[in-house]
């Protein structure tokens, strides 16, 4: 209960209308298994029926809406595509941050049964050549396996925070499980721009030289 409160006062700061909404659907299954038991009966059985019906809403309604605040909140937000990423809890492996430039620009790598899907963040154009050099070096990799590029904004051609999740789930899968398994075992063993350089996490010394193709504030912690 704790963390239902917590997760409803973070989530109440974005939607208002969350609690209007959960409780009014759980009102209105209400209503409908009230008249429900009222034309057919016995009213013990709609009860036992209800119940867990009307709470089943509740959670599903209130689930969805707290996702949506937790997307509105970390859009604009370094690392945001990346926090999008871990809600899909099935049938993905993330690796955040694989390639990132100086600007801050960073690519991230999700592997499942679509297989490989890049997803970029941050200045548009910088972005897509960041995500055409990934995907060349992925190539070397994997060549037998599709590579989407994904890049993360709301114009054209681009996928809002929000729908990352849902564009993922709808890609076509073209693996099977094995596959996956074999891919992910080649992947692992291929190293990220971050793992290559030897830069210590957070921020630089101002004596020290920032190596090429690095951020100035160093690794993000």
């Amino acid at each position: 209960m704790a963390q239902i409160r917590a997760t409803y006062r973070m989530a109440a700061q974005v939607d208002r209308r969350l609690g209007l909404w959960t409780f009014g659907t759980g009102a209105a299954v209400a209503l409908l298994m009230g008249l429900l038991a009222w034309l057919v009966g016995p009213w013990g059985l709609w009860v036992v029926i209800g119940l867990p019906m009307v709470l089943l809403a509740m959670i599903i309604v209130f689930g969805r809406r707290v996702e949506r605040a937790a997307y509105v909140q970390l859009e604009g937000k370094p690392g945001a595509a990346m926090s999008a990423m871990s809600l899909i809890r099935r049938g993905w492996t993330t690796t955040p941050a694989i390639a990132v430039n100086r600007q801050q620009d960073v690519v991230h790598r999700a592997v499942g049964r679509a297989g490989i899907v890049l997803i970029g963040e941050g200045d548009p154009g910088r972005v897509r050549a960041l995500l055409g050099t990934e995907r060349k070096r992925h190539a070397r990799i994997a060549a037998d396996v599709p590579i989407t590029e994904i890049v993360i904004g709301n114009d054209e051609g681009q996928v809002p925070l929000r729908k990352l999740a849902r564009t993922l789930r709808k890609l076509p899968k073209q693996l099977q499980p094995a596959q996956v398994t074999d891919l992910t075992a080649r992947l692992r063993a291929m190293p990220t721009q971050t793992q290559q350089l030897p830069i210590p996490k957070g921020p630089l010394p101002k004596n020290v030289k920032l190596p090429k193709g690095m951020p100035k504030g160093g690794l993000p912690r």
